[in-house]
């Protein structure tokens, strides 16, 4: 039986990756570490009643000390770590953002280099790593590239992988690394990549209000998508599928360009019955997308499991039903980042 400790779990991804996990039997605790203990978008998944299987502790992962007390008396078998600053954090609160994603990983490998029963590691990585778009003529871009992160959030990104390889290293302790591109769907409320989630909160508040909400893209370009609860997955059978040495993985998405997906959920859109309510675009002078987006998921999906990919068109048409259900009871957080 497995006793997972992940950070972030109350964040989007750590939500839904820990809906994922708990739908093993193998799984017999996950103990949630955040430094608000907001459950609300745990709820988003789970429901009001939370899984007994979930403990809580409040955790700043900066806070050397504490980690190391909670780390020692939890003992996991799995690590998950997803605690970080978002990339607009990161670049306005530089040093911040160094404490977090770069101390508070540092500090997570060194104290679980000392536990005993210790399995797997999972670190939520990014595409973020990877350099400007100039420097990738090609698509299909694997995980061997060239890496020169374009902002501060991608530099202690790709600072925790090397961390991840020393920890592996120093323990023989299996360790992967999960590089995200852009997240959207339910719960994908902060980042700068929030913004294709917001086009289609638009999209059901304006429905459910009776008004038209235009939304513009404030970048343009080329976008590697995933679904959230494909992500979920993902984190999930890396944490608890069979697995030997270390590892960073593209995760699994389908590139398009953005307009592309302006009018995917225009079409999916139109389909429920929304049509009034779309009114989509790229903002007049948008700056291109920072992060390279054409990259193979060839590695992770020759590696590990039965994991889903499941097509834009679907992740769409299940996030607006889902929004839909939301504005509809008013619990539904519209606000641009």
């Amino acid at each position: 039986m497995s006793t997972i400790f992940i950070t972030g779990g109350t964040g989007c991804i750590g939500s839904v990756t820990i809906y994922k996990l708990l739908e093993s039997p193998e799984v017999s605790k996950i103990v949630v570490a955040s430094r608000s203990n907001n459950i609300a978008p745990l709820k988003l998944w789970l429901g009001e009643e939370l899984d007994p299987r979930l403990e809580f502790v409040t955790l700043d992962v900066a806070d050397y000390g504490a980690i190391e007390k909670v780390l020692l008396e939890v003992n996991p078998t799995h690590i998950i770590h997803l605690g970080a600053y978002q990339s607009p954090d990161c670049s306005k609160y530089h040093m911040q953002g160094m404490e977090i994603n770069t101390g508070g990983t540092m500090a997570l490998f060194d104290v679980a280099e000392r536990l005993p029963n210790l399995k797997r590691f999972v670190f939520a990585s990014s595409a973020a790593v990877y350099g400007m778009r100039a420097m990738y003529p090609n698509p299909g871009i694997k995980e061997d590239a060239q890496l020169a992160p374009p902002n501060h959030y991608g530099i202690w990104k790709l600072a925790g992988e090397h961390l991840a390889r020393l920890f592996y290293d120093n323990t023989k302790v299996p360790t992967v690394c999960l590089r995200i591109n852009t997240t959207f769907g339910k719960g994908r409320d902060k980042g700068k990549t929030s913004a294709p989630t917001n086009a289609l909160k638009a999209i059901a508040l304006g429905s459910v209000n009776k008004e038209l909400m235009p939304f513009e893209m404030p970048y343009e370009g080329r976008e590697n998508y995933h679904f959230v609860e494909d992500i979920g997955s993902y984190f999930a059978a890396c944490t608890l599928q069979e697995y030997e040495g270390f590892g960073a993985f593209n995760v699994k998405g389908k590139t398009i360009g953005i307009e592309d997906f302006l009018g995917i959920i225009e079409e999916e859109a139109g389909k429920l019955g929304l049509s009034a309510f779309v009114k989509l675009s790229i903002a007049e002078g948008a700056d291109p997308n920072l992060f390279v987006s054409d990259l193979s998921h060839d590695k992770i999906d020759a590696t590990f499991n039965d994991l889903p990919l499941t097509s834009i068109a679907e992740g769409v048409r299940l996030s607006l039903i889902e929004f839909l259900d939301m504005a509809n009871k008013g619990s539904l957080d519209y606000s641009i980042n």
